[in-house]
């Protein structure tokens, strides 16, 4: 009698574990096979996102360019007026001052974690391991309403004032799409230290057989709404370089 209960209950689990059981690395290959397949993100060269960010009750367009060898830069647009708010080139980092309307170098621990950064194009979980980093299934999370999979995704660790900190973000997979509709991230600097900041992530569409979310909510609670997403787009490397700074000299002339 014991022994056909062991296997009843042996049977049970084989049963029911399919239907449950998941594992980050099962979930992450149903996410890239639903927004189009790893081999064809892998062969990106370069992204270019424009949209808008609602902040402080404007409306401020802006455009984002991304590459495969690590180039990023964002530029803004006010009252008509485009400024680059930051440029990396691959070596170097730069902000513009909007005081002085000048270009500024960032410092060496900026630079450093936007280094580190590029290697997320163009999405943090395609070839992770090769990456060092390391995804773990936390568990179930119910976030408004929708129930996801709570995936621990570690990348390598930020400098903050010249010591490591730990680098993790939680990314929320809802069940039904494999999509993820939230993050969670602890800020390590600035004012908002030690809070936890969450971001979303909605209205997926297709761009050239791949999908990315057109809406996204920002850490401070930004909307930021695509209006386009141009894949391999033409790019001026001249844009990435930081430009000449005029002396004190050369801005009394």
């Amino acid at each position: 009698m014991k022994i056909f209960k062991t296997l009843f209950i042996a049977l049970l689990l084989v049963a029911v574990t399919p239907l449950t059981a998941q594992t980050a690395d099962e979930i992450i290959a149903n996410y890239f096979e639903n927004i189009g397949g790893a081999a064809a993100w892998d062969e990106l060269q370069g992204i270019k996102f424009v949209g808008s960010v609602d902040t402080q009750g404007m409306t401020i367009p802006i455009e984002f360019y991304q590459t495969k060898e690590g180039k990023q830069i964002l530029k803004i647009n006010i009252q008509g007026q485009e400024m680059v708010q930051f440029s990396y080139d691959g070596e170097k980092m730069w902000t513009t001052n909007f005081m002085t309307m000048q270009a500024e170098e960032a410092d060496p621990d900026t630079t450093a974690n936007m280094k580190n950064q590029t290697a997320d194009f163009p999405d943090p979980f395609l070839n992770y391991k090769e990456k060092g980093y390391t995804a773990e299934l936390i568990g179930d999370e119910t976030i408004e309403g929708t129930e996801t999979f709570k995936v621990k995704l570690t990348r390598k660790p930020i400098m903050v004032e010249g010591v490591e900190e730990p680098n993790v973000t939680f990314f929320f997979f809802e069940k039904e799409n494999f999509v993820p509709i939230a993050t969670e991230s602890e800020m390590r600097e600035g004012p908002m230290k030690g809070q936890v900041v969450k971001e979303t992530m909605s209205d997926y569409q297709e761009v050239g057989g791949l999908f990315f979310p057109f809406a996204i909510t920002m850490g401070g609670g930004q909307p930021v709404t695509m209006s386009d997403i141009i894949l391999n787009p033409e790019i001026d490397e001249a844009m990435f370089i930081m430009p000449e700074v005029a002396s004190d000299t050369e801005d009394k002339k």
